[in-house]
């Protein structure tokens, strides 16, 4: 018996050595797109089915017939939940196709017969899952709404759950609300390139960054005629101005001569050689 026990001992640190030795090497493809081993993946499910039971065993259920419960569970649902859980009428997600594990399909299930386990689920979120912890935002009368909104979700059909969102009051949990991405109809039609507006997008932004390019291109020629025009001016100016300066001084130089002849014409000289001064 002792060797039985230390056998499996010894066993239970090698198979753990080796688990964590596979870990730290990268072993272990951590990647949503690579499902689990079906053994890991069944012991995973029972794993958090267990642990919900458990923790929820002892919630005491409200009535969830109460319609004001209702209407309140639909506008909150509608805000928050079916990008990943959907509704009536709307096609598979983004989000609800890319988790893993893949969100249930909340409109098929509802409670799926456990109004309390619900309530945990949502109040406290699952580790690894993608599920948030609402109950850190949302309280617990609000929760309750939803639970009562999912038991009734599986008998509507579409139109029947456009009119009760229409008679919520939308989004509200007595605070911590922020505005959500509501998801209805953006995934309407199964296969719908619904990312060709982005690239719409982009060409007009491109098409608008070209033609501003191009109209820096008009305004950078446009300025440099205005510079050769400029310079233009400036030089012919700058001719203009040396030219008028030529006469300018002809006249300058004129002006000595002339004086210079009228001292001439003041003065003679005699044939002695001597210089006669006129008086004026």
């Amino acid at each position: 018996m002792k060797r039985t026990i230390m056998t499996l001992v010894a066993a239970s640190l090698v198979g753990g050595a080796a688990a964590t030795a596979g870990a730290y090497f990268g072993l272990v493809n951590v990647g949503a797109d690579d499902p689990h081993l079906p053994a890991v993946y069944a012991f995973l499910d029972m794993a958090r089915n267990r642990s919900i039971e458990v923790r929820s065993r002892d919630i005491a259920v409200p009535d969830l017939n109460d319609q004001a419960l209702i209407r309140a569970g639909a506008g909150n649902y509608n805000s928050m939940c079916i990008g990943c859980h959907l509704a009536p009428g709307t096609a598979e997600t983004e989000l609800s196709q890319a988790l893993y594990p893949a969100p249930p399909n909340l409109t098929k299930v509802g409670v799926d017969g456990n109004p309390a386990a619900a309530f945990w689920t949502i109040k406290h979120g699952i580790k690894a899952t993608g599920m948030p912890a609402w109950g850190k935002s949302m309280g617990d009368p609000y929760i309750w709404g939803m639970v009562a909104f999912l038991q009734k979700l599986p008998e509507l059909d579409a139109q029947q759950y456009q009119t009760l969102v229409a008679s919520s009051s939308g989004h509200q949990h007595g605070g911590g609300e922020t505005i959500m991405h509501n998801h209805e109809g953006q995934h309407g039609k199964p296969g719908e390139d619904h990312h060709a507006g982005d690239m719409a997008g982009m060409s007009q932004h491109d098409d608008a960054g070209d033609d501003h390019h191009a109209g820096e291109a008009a305004g950078a020629s446009h300025h440099d005629a205005a510079v050769v025009a400029t310079t233009g001016q400036h030089d012919a100016a700058a001719v203009d101005h040396h030219a008028g300066e030529k006469p300018g001084a002809s006249h300058h130089d004129a002006t000595p001569a002339a004086e210079a002849g009228k001292a001439a014409a003041k003065s003679h000289t005699h044939a002695d050689g001597k210089e006669h001064v006129h008086a004026d």
